[in-house]
């Protein structure tokens, strides 16, 4: 009985107490919106300060939870937005507005093949460029020349006009002389290609490989015009070898990482953007200013009076404004659908960008497709994320570049006097033009330089998550992705231009027509692991293989001495054919070691071994080592300055490779009729099978700081770079049969100093 009314005791007391309980605690409810736009942001985290007691909003972004006792303060934050403390005096309903954070979707930067660090830990000059600087006021029309003027250390240049693409891009100087100089590019984790191929032809016409690399000389674009500015989340450039040596024997030029555009968790959002704009000339160089006399002793007897027959009748004409004179309508209009829920995240997106260039018959047409998916499963012990883009574009390019025959456009102007009379007659003939090697006028109007991509890029990432617990984890990282695109060049020249003309040393017409199937694959497998010391020492290690494989066929078809005006290659009288293959495989493997103490001292160490098929030895492996490191004297106690709110400095030292150029490795030999009978000759340059790899070593120290709230920041870099074993032509004894052969002949040295000063001047809600 006495336990029984012990036990009637307890349950009493707990009716009692249970109440006390219950209502003691406080319920705060609400929504969390975006402070810009008002609507609700799902899952985002809302902590009662100092405790683990929290919750996460739902897809509307109503949260609840409760609490212990008020007044409390609330932390809330999530990645894209910046973190805020909410003190509560009161249980019910409140409002949090909070706002997006630039700056914390930009401060992870690449440090390995499948990790990343902060960037106020990175010890490198790795420079970035947000979705907002790279297209968000003056949409450009291809990404290359969107980061013009972006970041330090970066020489982008135009060498081709025409619209469409013919960018360089030199990261801290030049590194190679006659191998690759332009930098790697990677399009979420998939290697893009950006050769330029050159397929019209155009060679054939304009003579301007008669002391070049044909591919150099025929106008192509660069394929990196396919990407759209407008898909892109963010841009990191890689410049140096010691921040590049992860990508071993293709990074000597450095490294362009771009991540394009996820979607969000929440509503389903759909965004429509319509751009228009002109294009025209910005610096004409203005007509000469012509005398009789003057018009006499330049082009000879009887032109003086042309000339005064000419600016007496009105007559004179300005050739630079009748050629390079059209205002050219641009036209970018993009549309994306973007949402997800917890575990499934999309983003869509189709743009068609429309150029006219400032010449009439040229121009640039591209229609873009993107699907990115991410999905969590396994109760997000796994990620799946898929990005997929198709391209479709158009570049009409005109006739104009390197020139040996004064037959392109630019080229017959130079020589082209005002009083001349180019254009038609009533009837649609043109005149020969007695001053230059063709009538630029006609030339404009009548050629055909078109090129014609279809690409698709495909790339995936699974993230498999397989050992965790408190002080450590393991991860998985699988990659693969797929570049593959069809180019078709077609030229036409007819037989009815001045230059085609047999009596003017032409070849009675010429059509071209070349295609390239270019298919580039890569893949890769990697182990990263995480350990925490009890004393706040991270430990990253990161092991991996990598293979990429690179295939081409570029076919180009040239008929001269065409029938009437016929542009098929069957209607000539002379038809020549060319081919250019290429196979390759390259294979390797990637360590790293990455050590991080309470954010204060930052070390790493790695190295990258590369073989390939593009070497003398297939089987030999290259290494590529990397060191950095780096103090942020901001975290440490005794830093009590308010007006320096970070100061690292930091030192690094890397290492990487550029293949040997096509052809330099084995001698190609030409097939030709000897006598009637099909032969091959000997070329001028002669193969080395034991040619080595170009290898760049660089080593850079430098610091970061920031000021006034972070409100003004400071980078600064020195960089000293030497490249071994550079490649050139060098020459050989004639008896050989040869004049040169290719030879690691040379060293190149190149230093220099970056600085890049980034202000807010002024921060207002509407205004900055």
């Amino acid at each position: 009985m006495k336990k029984k009314s012990q036990i009637s005791k307890g349950f009493l007391l707990f009716l009692f107490l249970f109440p006390v309980v219950v209502f003691s605690q406080e319920t705060i409810f609400g929504t969390v919106v975006n402070q810009d736009t008002g609507e609700g942001i799902p899952f985002i985290n809302v902590i009662e300060d100092g405790t683990n007691n929290g919750t996460a909003s739902d897809i509307d972004g109503n949260f609840s939870i409760n609490v212990s006792s008020l007044p409390v303060t609330l932390k809330v934050f999530a990645i894209g937005f910046t973190e805020k403390l909410v003190p509560v005096s009161n249980a019910g309903e409140i409002k949090i507005q909070v706002k997006e954070s630039l700056e914390s979707l930009d401060e992870v930067v690449v440090t390995g093949l499948a990790t990343s660090v902060k960037r106020s830990n990175a010890a490198n000059a790795v420079s970035t460029v947000s979705s907002e600087d790279l297209a968000g006021l003056t949409p450009p029309q291809t990404l290359d020349g969107a980061l013009a003027g972006k970041f330090a250390g970066a020489l982008i240049t135009k060498s081709s006009g025409a619209p469409g693409g013919g960018i360089s891009v030199k990261l801290r100087g030049v590194t190679s002389i006659n191998g690759n100089s332009q930098p790697l590019y990677i399009v979420d984790g998939v290697y893009v290609n950006n050769n330029s191929i050159s397929g019209a032809g155009l060679n054939a016409v304009s003579g301007a490989a008669a002391g070049g690399n044909a591919s150099s000389q025929d106008n192509p674009s660069n394929r990196i015009a396919d990407i759209n500015p407008d898909d892109i989340e963010s841009v990191e450039i890689l410049k140096g070898a010691s921040a590049a040596a992860i990508y071993g024997a293709r990074a000597a030029a450095g490294v362009v990482i771009i991540t394009t555009k996820k979607g969000k968790r929440g509503q389903t959002k759909i965004s429509f953007k319509q751009d228009i704009g002109f294009n025209s000339i910005l610096r004409p160089r203005g007509q000469r200013t012509f005398t009789a006399e003057r018009a006499e002793s330049s082009f000879g007897a009887g032109e003086g009076q042309a000339f005064l027959d000419a600016q007496a009748a009105g007559t004179l004409i300005d050739y630079e404004d009748e050629v390079y004179g059209e205002k050219g309508f641009i036209t970018n209009t993009s549309v994306n659908v973007s949402g997800g829920s917890e575990n499934t995240l999309f983003y869509a997106a189709f743009s068609n960008n429309e150029e006219d260039g400032i010449v009439k018959n040229t121009g640039y047409d591209r229609k873009s497709i993107r699907f990115n998916l991410d999905h969590d499963f396994f109760d997000r012990r796994a990620k799946l994320s898929l990005t997929t883009n198709y391209v479709n574009s158009k570049a009409d390019r005109g006739f104009f570049n390197n020139d040996n025959t004064g037959t392109t456009i630019g080229v017959a102007l130079t020589s082209t006097p005002p009083w001349a009379d180019l254009r038609p007659n009533d009837i649609g003939v043109y005149p020969d033009n007695p001053y230059g090697a063709s009538n630029p006028l006609q030339t404009r109007d009548l050629i055909t330089n078109r090129e014609d991509v279809n690409r698709f890029i495909v790339g995936s990432t699974l993230d498999l998550d397989l050992y965790e617990n408190d002080k450590s984890n393991l991860k998985l990282v699988l990659r693969g992705g797929v570049d593959y695109y069809n180019l078709v060049t077609t030229a036409f020249f007819p037989k009815l231009l001045q230059f085609q003309n047999l009596n003017n040393g032409g070849v009675n017409g010429l059509s071209a027509l070349g295609t390239t199937e270019n298919k580039d694959a890569n893949y890769s497998a990697f182990l990263v692991h995480n350990y925490t010391t009890t004393n706040n020492l991270n430990f990253t290690t990161q092991a991996g293989i990598t293979k990429q494989t690179f295939f081409r066929n570029t076919v180009r078809n040239i008929t001269t001495d065409l029938i009437a005006f016929e542009t098929n290659l069957d209607q000539g009288a002379n038809v020549s054919v060319t081919q250019f293959r290429q196979e390759q495989e390259d294979q390797g493997f990637f360590i790293q070691e990455e050590l991080n103490y309470q954010d204060k001292i930052i070390g790493t160490l790695g190295v990258r071994g590369d073989k390939s098929s593009n070497n003398g030895d297939a089987n030999e492996l290259f290494y590529y080592p990397k060191a950095s490191a780096a103090i942020n004297f901001h975290n440490f106690e005794f830093w009590k300055t308010e007006i320096v709110n970070q100061f690292k400095i930091r030192a690094a030292y890397g290492e990487a490779g550029n293949f040997a150029p096509n052809g330099a490795l084995f001698t190609t030999y030409t097939n030709t009729l000897i006598d009637g009978v099909a032969g091959i000759i000997a070329p001028a340059i002669l193969g080395n099978s034991n040619i080595l790899p170009e290898r760049q070593k660089e080593f850079e120290i430098g610091f970061d700081a920031s000021f006034l709230n972070k409100r003004i920041g400071l980078e600064f870099s020195y960089y000293n770079k030497t490249v071994d074993d550079l490649i050139l032509q060098a020459n050989i004894e004639p008896s050989s049969g040869f004049t040169t052969e290719f030879s690691n002949a040379g060293n190149l040295s190149n230093r220099g100093v970056e600085v890049a000063l980034n202000a807010s001047i002024i921060e207002k809600e509407n205004f900055t």
